[in-house]
């Protein structure tokens, strides 16, 4: 649930500079609902608020785009409780409790550095390379009239961009879109081991580390 509000949140934020590939993005995706037998048409105009991306859709996807962080907030604090419940696992999979230290100052510090390296990592990027990751398309301000050669999601959608394209048949490419993300959903599900690690199952590292190149090669082609 956190994923999808990111991803939610992700979408409806590049759409609001309203460029070309932010109205057409916004166009090609939202279109994608009308997939849904009977339905489909209708849901995507009243997403719309008219017969096309137009001011309503912008307003709201802003008003979404706003709202959505602090739900995913709620959803982060719903979390740690959860986790705090179990613990976090451990390379061995075995019970910490006996080597447990005190989180402060230890953690504090650790963590602190984190926050300090990944703050320094995103304030390089903002200040210095802000159009580094984004599309020059979305320089040409949005029109209606003239479509883009290739409309494409930003980089961090491209995995489920591929499947959805991979597939000729409309609904079908939708459905399989949903369940490439929605999967991860059954994990927990699937796991009915006492040992919480992968150190002592090569055949499962195998597998993982095929997920991820195979997560890795949708997104490059």
């Amino acid at each position: 649930s956190m994923l999808f509000a990111v991803m939610a949140t992700a979408f409806m934020g590049y759409v609001l500079p309203w460029g070309q590939m932010s109205f057409w993005g916004a166009t090609v995706i939202t279109n994608l609902l009308s997939a849904i037998p009977y339905i489909g048409t209708t849901l995507v105009e009243w997403i719309w608020g008219g017969f096309s991306v137009d001011k309503a859709t912008l307003t709201r996807f802003f008003a979404f785009h706003f709202i959505l962080p602090f739900i995913i907030a709620a959803l982060v604090i719903v979390h740690l409780l959860f986790l705090h419940e179990t613990g976090s696992n451990n390379p061995t999979g075995l019970d910490s409790n006996a080597d447990k230290i005190p989180f402060h100052p230890y953690y504090t510090i650790k963590d602190l550095l984190g926050v300090l390296i990944l703050l320094l990592l995103l304030m390089t990027l903002v200040l210095f390379f802000p159009d580094l990751l984004g599309d020059p398309d979305n320089y040409t301000p949005a029109n209606p009239l003239n479509t883009p050669p290739h409309i494409k999601p930003e980089w961090y959608f491209l995995f489920a961009y591929a499947i959805l394209r991979s597939i000729p048949n409309k609904l079908g490419g939708v459905v399989a879109l949903v369940l490439s993300i929605l999967i991860l959903a059954l994990l927990p599900f699937l796991h009915t081991s006492k040992q919480r690690t992968l150190i002592f199952r090569p055949i499962t590292q195998a597998l993982y580390w095929i997920l991820v190149a195979n997560l890795f090669i949708l997104t490059w082609i």
